[in-house]
């Protein structure tokens, strides 16, 4: 009967964080965002940010950039700051080579003139984050 009474506690706390995840609208964000890219700046891919309420300390995802290309990248969330969203872009080596975090404060979004072809990581950290939901947008332009 304990055994029963245990893993039917482990059932429902499993189901009750799952609902505390699954409250996360990311493609919200994605479709608040497309529009606020910048003049001349084509809608390449959408980021889903969901850090499930604060068990995730960081999303990461890959894409190829192409030497030449300006390629810009933008954190949309509930509100006009980013809530603690912090954007980094790192290049094949995983080198730190862009950020939104910029002298103290968070920007929105980045624009970074790729020099190298090759893999970059797009990380999205959480820096006293409310709500740890968001989406982002990759555009590009020649």
């Amino acid at each position: 009967m304990k055994k029963l009474i245990f893993a039917l506690g482990i059932i429902l706390t499993t189901a009750s964080v799952q609902q505390t995840y699954a409250q996360c609208n990311t493609e919200k964000h994605v479709e608040a965002c497309i529009p606020k890219l910048q003049s001349g700046f084509t809608f390449l891919k959408s980021y889903n940010i969901d850090g499930q309420g604060g068990a995730k300390d960081k999303v990461e995802y890959s894409y190829v950039f192409t030497k030449g290309a300006t390629y810009q990248i933008m954190i949309c969330n509930d509100g006009e700051a980013t809530d603690g969203i912090v954007l980094t872009l790192y290049d094949s080596n995983r080198k730190k080579v862009a950020s939104t975090k910029y002298e103290g404060s968070t920007l929105s979004s980045i624009a970074f003139p790729c020099q190298v072809t090759g893999i970059y990581y797009i990380t999205f950290t959480f820096e006293g984050s409310s709500n740890y939901c968001g989406g982002s947008v990759l555009g590009f332009k020649r």
